[in-house]
C-alpha cells in the first residue's frame, strides 16, 4: 500500500517530498526514482530527515522497527494491517500516530482511505490524504470490517473483472477490447451506485426471462453471493 500511496502522492502534484528507505535498498531505490524521491541507508537516517514517517511494516516487524528507532521519530502514519493503536503506542511511546487503511485505488487518486481519529499531534497528516482520494473516519473497531470490504475488494473486482474480460475474448471480442468494455463498464456502474441502490440497477437491466437474467441465474447457481461472503470473512479473519 506504501507503494500505491507514493505514486499517487507523486501523480497528484501535490504530495510530499518523499524519502524512502528498505530492507531491500534497491528496492526502495527504484521507488524513489519512479516517483522523482530520495533513499536513506536506515531507518535513523530517515527519521533524521523526516517531518512524518510512513510506517508500511509488516505487524511480526514492529518491535524491531521500534527498537531501531530507540523512540524517536516524528509523527507516523500507520498503514499497518491488523495493529491496532493501542499496539502502536506501545512500541512508540509519546509519538502521536494516525491509523490508516488505503486501498490500491490510492495509486491512482481513486483511492478510499478509512482512518481512526487522529491523536493529538498527528492531526496534521489527516491534509496528506485528500490527494490520494476520500477519506472517511470510522471508530477503530469498525475498521478491520472496511478493510475486508475496500482494501481487498480491488483484487476480487479485478479477478471478477478478468473472467468476464476473458469471457468476451472467447467470443471474439479483441482481449484488449473486451478488458476496456468491461473497465468502462466497472467505472459507470460505480456512478450508478451512488444515485440507485444495487437492487433498482439489477432490476433494470434484468428484465424476466432475458439475457441477463438468464446470466444472474447462472451466477447464482455458481454460488456467486456465498464465494463474496466466504472472502470477506476469510479476510476478516486474518485481519483479526
Amino acid at each position: 500500500m506504501a507503494k500505491a500511496m507514493a505514486r499517487g502522492w507523486a501523480r497528484s502534484g501535490e504530495g510530499p517530498e518523499m524519502l524512502f528507505t528498505d530492507l531491500d535498498a534497491e528496492r526502495a531505490k527504484s521507488l524513489a526514482g519512479e516517483v522523482n524521491g530520495e533513499t536513506r541507508a536506515d531507518l535513523a537516517s530517515l527519521v533524521a530527515d523526516s517531518d512524518a514517517i510512513l510506517l508500511a511494516v509488516k505487524p511480526a516487524a514492529l518491535s524491531d522497527v521500534a527498537a531501531e528507532l530507540g523512540g524517536i521519530a516524528p509523527p507516523i502514519l500507520s498503514v499497518m494491517a491488523a495493529t491496532p493503536l493501542e499496539r502502536l503506542n506501545e512500541a512508540f511511546p509519546g509519538i502521536p500516530v494516525l491509523r490508516v487503511m488505503p486501498n490500491q485505488p490510492a495509486e491512482v487518486g481513486r483511492g478510499v482511505m478509512v482512518h481512526a481519529a487522529p491523536q493529538a499531534g498527528a492531526e496534521a497528516l489527516l491534509e496528506l490524504l485528500p490527494a490520494l482520494g476520500t477519506t472517511v473516519e470510522l471508530p477503530e473497531e469498525a475498521i478491520e470490517a472496511a478493510m475486508a470490504v475496500m482494501s481487498c475488494s480491488p483484487a476480487y473486482l479485478a479477478l471478477f473483472a478478468e473472467a468476464l474480460a476473458d469471457a468476451g475474448a472467447r467470443d471474439g471480442l479483441e482481449p484488449a477490447l473486451s478488458l476496456e468494455l468491461v473497465a468502462l463498464t466497472l467505472e459507470g456502474t460505480a456512478e450508478l451506485l451512488r444515485e440507485r441502490d444495487p437492487a433498482s440497477i439489477r432490476a433494470a437491466v434484468a428484465p424476466p426471462g432475458g439475457a441477463t437474467e438468464a446470466g444472474l441465474d447462472a451466477l447464482a447457481e455458481g454460488g456467486f453471493e456465498e464465494a463474496i461472503a466466504s472472502a470477506v470473512d476469510a479476510s476478516l479473519a486474518r485481519f483479526r
